[in-house]
């Protein structure tokens, strides 16, 4: 497989896990896990509310991703985010997680994935613009 095709493989796998954690398991609610994360963090009133606008709001990261528009900021914004939800739940709610703390070890391939699809040298020619 050459290289521009599996760049644009890779960008839509990362698409789709936004996607997947955003409509599926936040705003349709099919992972309640999520929704009990939310709770415990954040407050048992406000969880529905809050758990629905972070899958919104995933959701538009996997538009952003398949948009390309700024692909290095959204990278970064990425990998933020990733780093900072995972910590958090790291520290504050273990149990309530699929694979406990080792979360954290698929949360950083996760990191890795998005850092090479943006950052490794070579994957831009010299004549492409950074949108």
């Amino acid at each position: 497989m050459n290289r521009p095709r599996i760049h644009s493989l890779l960008t839509y796998l990362i698409a789709a896990v936004w996607l997947a954690n955003g409509l599926f398991c936040k705003v349709l609610g099919l992972v309640p896990r999520h929704r009990q994360i939310v709770a415990r963090i954040l407050g048992g009133e406000w969880a529905g509310f809050f758990t629905m606008a972070i899958g919104f709001a995933e959701i538009g990261m996997a538009v952003w991703i398949v948009s390309r528009f700024k692909s290095r900021l959204c990278a970064m914004m990425q990998i933020l985010v990733v780093a900072a939800m995972n910590t958090l739940e790291f520290v504050l709610v273990p149990d309530l997680l699929l694979w406990g703390r080792y979360n954290s070890v698929f949360a950083l391939a996760f990191v890795a994935v998005v850092f090479y699809h943006e950052f490794v040298p070579g994957r831009k020619t010299a004549g492409q613009a950074q949108k």
